[in-house]
């Protein structure tokens, strides 16, 4: 008798043991996992201030040929504003939506002006600008990557009931603006 409820106090205590370390492993997952989905915003964050740093130049550049396209760098240096105040992921993708839209606006004034499109530091500057938009989307998708993973994680049972004991949310994507899925339109 003794020795059968030494046997069930092992066996529970071992449970008991057991269970204590999975609910820490996943914890400890969900903090990576976490970490991982900081980290990779970071990085998108990291490259749209380079972007950011890169387009007064830009507009500077472009007003010496076309100093009577006011409106568009007004809308530029709002955008801008408005991006440098931007708090987390769904306040950002909606400053960088504005941006671009203002940074468009710029380049179909570039097209009015042939002469500003061979100059040198225009070239430059718009190569560098090109070269941060493709990080741009790089980090983008590796955030995105990085918050389905932690979304997933979050969703599936048993992970689940941890996940909302510690109260964890879905985390939210970094969308496109709505103007970007539709084809652009080209006139010769």
């Amino acid at each position: 008798m003794k020795r059968t409820g030494l046997v069930i106090l092992i066996a529970i205590l071992a449970l008991i043991v057991l269970g204590a370390g999975w609910f820490i492993r996943t914890s400890n997952s969900f903090i990576a996992a976490e970490e991982n989905v900081n980290r990779n915003w970071a990085e998108v964050q990291n490259q749209l201030q380079r972007r950011y740093d890169l387009v007064p130049n830009l507009v500077e550049t472009v007003k010496g040929y076309a100093a009577h396209e006011e409106e568009v760098f007004t809308a530029i240096a709002n955008a801008r504003a408005r991006l440098a105040g931007a708090q987390g992921p769904a306040e950002t993708q909606a400053a960088v939506n504005q941006f671009e839209s203002a940074l468009s606006r710029l380049l179909v004034v570039v097209e009015n002006y042939p002469q500003l499109k061979a100059d040198k530091s225009f070239n430059d500057l718009m190569y560098e600008l090109s070269g941060t938009e493709n990080r741009i989307a790089v980090a983008r998708g590796r955030y995105n990557e990085a918050v389905q993973a932690y979304n997933v994680k979050i969703r599936m049972f048993p992970a689940s009931i941890v996940a909302s004991m510690r109260g964890l949310q879905p985390k939210q994507m970094f969308e496109a603006a709505p103007a970007a899925l539709e084809a652009p339109r080209v006139q010769f």
